[in-house]
């Protein structure tokens, strides 16, 4: 399999992540769908990261549906089994991959010339991010204060959310706003399954 799309992309760095978790063996390639348009386009025409190519040829897109395809492969899941467990895990997923959404917006709207940004889309947005990271870090306080260990997708995402925020816009939410979340990304960044796959936006 060929997992396909740039480490500075939440959505590609936690479909890395889970799969290394799970055991299932991918080769990872580095194509950027700003710089490397034409590469990406011949793994797939829709130019999306990520991109997983499966072991029979099927492209497959969308971090979730990856990694749900990722523990087909394997046979098992990260999710919880018990109940009300899983349905918390689901929860803390969403707000993670929330998270990330908000902070892309963010990021993209600063991007846009000075004179055509719209001010209240951004002020929503923020607003949007930092519910979003409140809840986050209540979960991070009450759940992962121990360490991430037994891993789950919600505190995966959580912590490649957290990351991500302070790698692309650390100016839009206070590196101490959320000390409890930022605990447990510190705690997930210093494991080895996170260092192999760091945030890195100048791989070629």
């Amino acid at each position: 399999m060929l997992l396909v799309g740039m480490l500075d992309s939440p959505y590609v760095r936690r479909a890395a992540i889970a799969g290394t978790l799970l055991g299932v063996s991918f080769e990872h390639q580095s194509v950027s769908v700003f710089r490397h348009m034409d590469r990406f386009r011949t793994i797939n025409p829709l130019i999306k990261a990520p991109s997983l190519v499966a072991a029979d040829g099927t492209v497959l897109m969308e971090s979730q549906l990856i990694i749900q395809h990722l523990e087909d492969v394997a046979g098992r899941s990260l999710r919880p089994a018990a109940a009300a467990a899983r349905l918390a895990d689901l929860r803390a997923t969403g707000l993670a991959i929330v998270a990330c959404e908000k902070a892309i917006g963010i990021e993209y709207e600063r991007k846009r010339p000075e004179a055509v940004r719209y001010q209240p889309w951004l002020d929503r947005v923020r607003e949007q991010l930092e519910e979003a990271l409140a809840a986050l870090d209540i979960i991070a306080c009450d759940q992962w204060k121990a360490g991430p260990e037994p891993w789950t997708h919600g505190a995966i995402g959580a912590a490649v959310a957290w990351g991500f925020i302070r790698f692309t816009i650390p100016d839009a939410v206070p590196a101490d706003a959320f000390p409890a979340l930022a605990a447990h990304a510190a705690r997930c960044e210093a494991t080895d399954v996170f260092k192999h796959w760091p945030i890195d936006r100048e791989t070629p």
